[in-house]
């Protein structure tokens, strides 16, 4: 095993890792058991930690995150506090004085994961008085992903709602002020693989074309999830998520240009509303703690027909950029899935990022239908873009995920809509067509009719929803 270096809870630690060696199993390792695995695959939050990113603007955030869904090689280089790094048993951080004395904590085996994604939210520099409904500015939802089995989650609720803002001498506010650390050229290899970390997108591609078949990791989101569970190995892994080219985010009076290796959280922060489908979907997909980390770059290159991001991407027309040693080429989405995980995408080809065109349409919506309503998987997924300008509909724009082998276009209703007025019969005649799109399968999580019928019923909640917004 090879050695690389961590800074945790303010200390410098060595690390003799393998290639897939996850951050929870090394943290418990060294004795901090205050990280603990309760399902491996980012559902639960016991396992969760702060880690340092750069702000963009010369300072630090910190970002809670699934120790379980992140490779220790990953964050080579990087800062992280646990929660045992917090406080200590005579001087309290404030999260966790709050957990205690509203009565937030039982069996105590979530309650570190619930304090450090509060401490997160606790630290979160743009929070402000009155926002999302709280008289401290405590966004709830940042502690969604956590889950407390014995408790209740109401006292956690008390204790988030109590928090008031740091004190200057709290050395992890103090802190945000200084750079992040940066992300550190790493080469690793061991029994188990290789795992490479290049300094360029030149090297990467390099790379790629060398070992075609490598496993090109962003936020780790997806693929480790198989590394905990079903214990996959990959030969070579290949981390491109520090890129500059995959990192950059542009507007122009024509597109949104948006880096590949983003996590989701920086694209909410960074749009602010500006594609208000986006805005839509983004507190639908997942948790916070998987938003810290996940990227679109990785949500297309699995090309799973149940992603989130496909249906609200085809919907917004956007185009996928990809780029190898041979040069760049952009391809629309909608002719980028050719199979049940299946793509253009050839082996050698990385997603740098996605182009949005402008001007985008006024009237979208995004229909998550889940088991649960937030931090689930889809069991169908519907995003429109719909220009309505008088009563008729000019242009119309309907993404699928969950009825087909792959994402797709609803093209027959999109001709239904398109020249038609915006009414309640031109809608059902697209809602007959919408039921009929795909071939939706039977599953534990929806029969084939059931997904018919919620896209059916989708277009016309969006009609009844909207009809009586002036156009």
């Amino acid at each position: 095993m090879e050695t690389i270096s961590i800074t945790v809870n303010g200390t410098p630690r060595a690390a003799a890792v393998t290639a897939h060696t996850t951050v929870l199993n090394w943290l418990r390792g060294q004795s901090l058991t205050g990280c603990k695995e309760g399902c491996a695959e980012g559902e639960c939050g016991a396992c969760a930690v702060l880690i340092a990113r750069g702000d963009g603007q010369g300072g630090t955030r910190w970002d809670s995150v699934n120790a379980c869904l992140v490779t220790v090689a990953a964050v080579d280089g990087a800062e992280i506090v646990t929660a045992e790094g917090l406080g200590s048993p005579t001087a309290l951080h404030p999260a966790q004085r709050e957990m205690a004395v509203r009565g937030g904590s039982q069996c105590g085996y979530c309650t570190p994961g619930f304090v450090v994604s509060m401490a997160a939210e606790y630290l979160r520099p743009d929070r402000q008085e009155g926002q999302h409904g709280a008289a401290n500015g405590f966004d709830l939802h940042a502690l969604s992903g956590n889950l407390c089995r014995c408790t209740g989650y109401r006292p956690i609720a008390d204790a988030a709602y109590a928090l008031g803002t740091p004190d200057k001498t709290d050395p992890l506010a103090a802190r945000r002020s200084q750079p992040a650390p940066a992300a550190k050229v790493t080469s690793l290899r061991a029994q188990d693989g290789e795992f490479h970390r290049p300094a360029t997108l030149a090297d990467a591609l390099s790379l790629l074309a060398a070992h075609p078949h490598a496993k090109v990791l962003a936020g780790g989101t997806d693929w480790n999830v198989d590394v905990n569970l079903r214990h996959a190995r990959a030969d070579v892994v290949i981390a491109v998520d520090h890129l500059p080219e995959l990192r950059s985010f542009e507007v122009s009076t024509d597109w949104v240009r948006l880096g590949a290796g983003l996590s989701l959280s920086e694209l909410e922060r960074r749009l602010d509303g500006r594609v208000p489908l986006l805005a839509q979907w983004f507190p639908q997909f997942a948790s916070r703690l998987i938003r810290n980390s996940a990227t679109l770059g990785g949500n297309l290159g699995t090309a799973s027909p149940i992603g989130d991001s496909p249906p609200v991407l085809l919907a917004l027309e956007a185009s996928v950029v990809l780029a190898s040693l041979e040069g760049e080429r952009t391809v629309p989405l909608a002719d980028y899935f050719t199979g049940y995980r299946q793509t253009i995408r050839r082996a050698d080809e990385l997603i740098t990022g996605l182009t949005i065109p402008t001007p985008l349409s006024p009237l979208t919506a995004f229909h998550k239908i889940a088991r649960r309503r937030f931090d689930d998987i889809s069991s169908v997924a519907v995003g429109y873009a719909l220009d309505v300008q008088d009563g008729v509909v000019h242009r119309a724009r309907i993404g699928l995920g969950g009825v087909a082998a792959t994402p797709l276009r609803a093209h027959e209703a999109e001709a239904a809509l398109e020249g038609q007025p915006w009414t309640e019969a031109t809608v059902r005649t697209a809602a007959r067509l919408l039921g009929q799109t795909g071939t939706p399968l039977s599953d534990h999580r929806a029969s084939a009719a059931y997904r018919a019928a919620m896209l059916e019923q989708s277009v016309l909640k969006l009609w009844f929803e909207t009809s009586e917004v002036p156009a």
